[in-house]
C-alpha cells in the first residue's frame, strides 16, 4: 500500500486562484490544479493508493468552516483521500473542536507555524499538542523554513525537540524532513526524539517559476546521499513518504525515493542505500501503522 501522507487541495471553486497565488508567492510551479480530481488522477498515475489531505487555518475564523469541510472529503473520497482536520494557535475553542475531531473520525491536524505566525513550542502551540496527544491525534506539522516567507522560521527542529520535551512523545509528524533547509540542524536536534519526519518537498528539486527570481542551483534540496543519511540518523521506520502535492509530482517523487535503493538509478553504493525494507517503511507501512489502517 503507498500512502501520501501530504498533500493538499482546495475547494473547485478556488483552487486556481488560490494556486495562482501561491505559486507567485514562492516562484515555483504547481503540477496540478489542486482539485480533489486532480489528485485523484495523479494518484492513478503515481500508484498512490491513499492520500493524505493536509488543510491549514490562516486565521482562528477558518478553523471550524475549514474541519466542516475536511470533513465532508472523508465521506465523499472514503478509501482514496483522507483529510486531516486544522487547528490555529490563537482559536479559543481548541479542545473543544480536537473532541469534536475525533468523534468525526479524524485521525489527525495539520499546523502550519509560518502562516499562523506563532513558534511551535509557544503555549499556545503546546496546548494544542497536549490536547491532541491525549486524544490519541496525530499532529502534522511544517517544519524548517517556507519557500513563500523567506527568512522566517517558526518551526525549526530545536523548537520541536523544545515542544516534545515539554508535551512528551506523542505522534508527532514534522514536514520535510524535520525542517526545510534546516538539515544539519535536523540532524544535530531530533535523532532520539521519537518524531516522525515526512519527505514533502525535500527531494530532488522544486520547479522555479521562469521569472528570474531562483538563480541556477538555488532550486535544489537533499541529495540522494544527504537523503539517505538522514534516513539512517533518524531510522527508517520514523520516515513516512510524502509529496507535498501540488508542489511536487507524486509519480517523481515515488521514483525518486525507489531509486535510493540499492541497484536504483542514483547508483549509490550498496553499504549507502536503502535496503528494500527500508523503502516498504517509507512508501506506505509506516503511515499505515499511524493511521490505524
Amino acid at each position: 500500500m503507498i500512502i501520501d501522507i501530504h498533500t493538499h487541495t482546495f475547494p473547485d471553486r478556488i483552487a486556481r486562484q488560490t494556486i495562482d497565488k501561491l505559486s507567485k508567492a514562492a516562484h515555483t510551479a504547481a503540477f496540478t490544479d489542486a482539485t480533489g480530481t486532480s489528485l485523484l488522477t495523479s494518484m492513478d498515475r503515481a500508484g498512490v493508493d491513499l492520500s493524505v489531505i493536509d488543510p491549514v487555518a490562516t486565521n482562528p475564523g477558518q478553523v471550524e468552516k475549514v474541519n466542516d469541510s475536511s470533513a465532508r472529503i472523508n465521506e465523499i473520497f472514503e478509501g482514496r483521500l483522507m483529510s486531516f482536520g486544522c487547528m490555529h494557535p490563537e482559536y479559543p475553542h481548541f479542545r473543544e473542536e480536537l473532541s469534536r475531531l475525533v468523534r468525526l473520525g479524524f485521525r489527525g491536524i495539520k499546523l502550519h507555524p509560518v502562516y499562523q505566525g506563532i513558534d511551535i513550542d509557544d503555549i499556545r502551540f503546546l496546548r494544542i499538542l497536549d490536547t491532541a496527544a491525549s486524544l490519541g491525534l496525530i499532529v502534522l506539522t511544517h517544519a524548517g523554513q517556507d519557500i513563500g516567507f523567506p527568512g522566517v522560521v517558526h518551526c525549526s527542529p530545536a523548537m520541536c525537540r523544545h515542544a516534545i520535551e515539554e508535551v512528551g512523545r506523542f505522534p508527532f509528524i514534522l514536514a520535510h524532513m524535520g525542517g526545510w533547509h534546516d538539515w544539519d540542524e535536523v540532524l544535530s536536534e531530533l535523532p532520539g526524539t521519537g518524531c516522525y519526519f515526512d519527505t514533502s518537498f525535500s527531494t530532488d528539486r522544486f520547479s522555479p517559476l521562469s521569472d528570474g527570481y531562483w538563480k541556477p542551483g538555488e532550486e535544489k534540496m537533499l541529495s540522494p546521499d544527504a537523503f539517505v543519511h538522514l534516513v539512517r540518523a533518524v531510522g527508517a521506520d520514523h520516515v513516512i513518504f510524502g509529496s507535498d502535492s501540488p508542489w511536487s509530482d507524486q509519480k517523481a517523487a515515488l521514483d525518486w525515493i525507489r531509486d535510493c535503493e540499492k541497484g536504483g538509478l542514483h547508483s549509490l553504493s550498496d553499504d549507502v542505500a536503502l535496503s528494500a525494507d527500508d523503502v516498504r517503511l517509507i512508501l506506505g507501512e509506516n503511515a499505515k501503522k499511524l493511521l490505524h489502517l
